[in-house]
């Protein structure tokens, strides 16, 4: 299951996800991920979640990134919820076509493992595609 939050910068996304995941860690049965672009939420976030930076892996691409998630899984079969912040600034694209694409991946690979991925982007929800909307 996919969940995504779209809304302009500075309106409260990365709160938003912060309590989402210190709630969930809280209610979860296995381990909680939660991927930013780079080290800023080492204090808002609880200590039993993994914090991960993404400025410390090469991930250019949705590709990379696919691989840099399956990996995690691999090595850890207990994971129900992973938390990506700003998943535009971990992975620039030039338009939502790729990150479409992306989303659909990663709702099939969320149902097919049993997990569930809660994703910020920053920009307007109006412009966001079908592809992404049906996500909110």
């Amino acid at each position: 299951m996919v969940r995504v939050i779209m809304d302009d910068t500075g309106s409260g996304k990365t709160k938003q996800l912060i309590d989402l995941a210190n709630a969930a860690v809280k209610t979860e049965h296995g381990n909680v991920i939660c991927i930013e672009p780079k080290s800023e939420l080492t204090y808002d976030i609880d200590y039993n979640i993994r914090l991960i930076a993404a400025n410390d892996y090469e991930l250019p691409s949705y590709e990379a990134f696919k691989g840099f998630l399956s990996g995690m899984y691999a090595g850890n079969y207990d994971i129900t919820h992973v938390f990506i912040d700003s998943l535009t600034k971990i992975v620039p694209t030039e338009n939502y076509t790729q990150t479409e694409e992306f989303l659909a991946w990663l709702n099939n690979f969320g149902e097919k493992h049993g997990i569930k991925f809660t994703i910020t982007i920053s920009d307007d929800a109006s412009l966001a595609p079908e592809g992404i909307k049906k996500y909110f």
